[in-house]
């Protein structure tokens, strides 16, 4: 078996006999070494791509933006810009119009967790179109009408204003949030790093010989692994380096895998996916597909970790809200929770590559945490709370107290 060295061991064997790929990628007794920055290159050009995730997440931030455009937007508008026909004139940056990427297509989209399970995927891209339809058909129509159990309306939050349904829970954060799974961990975690993507047809072949996918600079097998680096990376100032600005470049994965990171509990966890991404590509473009799939594994265990660790502090950032009287002032809390409460249907068990959280599960905690029968956040118990952080923190190997610290 091909074994990965420490990087002292690799300092220790500089004068055994190695080669360099013209990538930079180091071969050294056939162990992979990754370059210092995520920087692949064949030829002198750049193999690395990752321009539809970028596309992306850009229009996922319009989209959620449009959630609170009172005056312009529409059901329609908001749910053309979700499900956007390319050349439609949706968004107000003119390459995101001109482009044939939606944010409804690659929704419960993986090939691994929903290609066969159609009814499922189908469900979930309804929950979106349902928080866009109650956003304009419930709260637009209350946006001066103060918030009470069971009527829509405005709530105040320190100097903001926040917009919540009848039961507390503002759509235009369960939507964002609920994004962060449905779209960026699927297509990360359960496509694009999965075998069944990356070895596609003669997907391994083809890398083995150097065979480019059509006119491109990369292999297909790049291209795939290059594309999950997209959707946590895709919009860094640095791509190449991007933990630099971790947490500022997007509202989505980036931004939450740096407030974890913020936590002394978790500081090496962007440390830790950006480096089995940067050995991973490095181990496909040597030919490694063992130190390839050990590095998906590690990416798909800190990702999850990184949704069930914001889940919990959001919930628990709400509960003291509660507890200090201050119901209403938890439901932004509550409603960021929410929808990485929902994310959790998309993590991976790095053991029996199925989710940590089956769909049963997670409907089970977000009935809990929404009791439509009792106004959801307007009664919600602190005890409730914890319940549901327990039930979270035992899927993984923290406790809900670390993860009640992160920023």
């Amino acid at each position: 078996m091909k074994k990965l060295l420490s990087l002292s061991l690799i300092i220790a064997a500089t004068f055994a006999s190695c080669d360099k790929n013209d990538d930079g990628t180091i071969l050294l007794n056939d162990v992979v070494e990754a370059p210092a920055t995520y920087t692949f290159t064949r030829n002198n050009q750049s193999t690395v791509s990752f321009s539809g995730q970028t596309t992306r997440i850009l229009m996922a931030q319009e989209t959620t933006s449009a959630f609170t455009d009172f005056d312009n937007a529409t059901e329609a508008s908001i749910l053309a810009m979700f499900a956007h026909q390319e050349g439609a004139n949706d968004f107000s940056d003119a390459d995101l119009n001109a482009s044939d990427k939606s944010l409804r297509s690659k929704v419960a989209a993986s090939q691994d967790f929903f290609n066969s399970n159609t009814t499922e995927a189908a469900l979930i891209k309804n929950t979106f179109d349902g928080y866009i339809s109650g956003q304009v058909n419930e709260v637009f129509p209350n946006q001066n009408t103060l918030a009470e159990p069971g009527i829509a309306g405005q709530i105040a939050d320190g100097s903001r204003t926040r917009y919540v349904n009848g039961n507390g829970l503002e759509y235009n954060q369960a939507f964002a949030k609920s994004l962060i799974g449905a779209l960026m961990m699927d297509q990360m975690l359960n496509n694009y790093l999965g075998t069944a993507v990356l070895d596609e047809a003669d997907n391994r072949e083809n890398n083995d010989n150097d065979i480019l996918d059509g006119e491109n600079v990369y292999t297909a097998m790049e291209h795939k692994w290059d594309e999950a680096y997209g959707y946590i990376y895709g919009t860094s100032a640095d791509p190449s380096n991007p933990n630099l600005t971790i947490g500022e470049d997007d509202r989505f994965l980036n931004e939450y895998t740096g407030r974890v990171n913020d936590d002394p509990d978790f500081n090496t966890i962007a440390a830790e996916i950006f480096e089995a991404f940067k050995l991973g590509r490095a181990a496909i473009v040597a030919k490694n597909y063992e130190v390839r799939d050990a590095q998906a594994a590690i990416i798909r265990q800190k990702i999850s970790e990184v949704i069930a660790i914001r889940g919990i502090f959001y919930l628990q950032n709400g509960k003291n809200k509660i507890v200090e009287g201050n119901q209403t002032g938890a439901f932004h809390a509550l409603s960021e929770a929410y929808g990485f409460v929902y994310s959790l249907r998309f993590t991976r068990d790095t053991q029996s590559n199925e989710s940590l959280f089956s769909r049963t599960e997670v409907d089970d905690l977000l009935a809990q945490l929404v009791d439509e029968t009792n106004n959801g956040f307007w009664t919600l118990t602190p005890a409730t709370i914890d319940s549901i952080s327990e039930a979270i923190a035992a899927k993984f190997d923290f406790t809900v107290a670390q993860a009640a610290s992160t920023n």
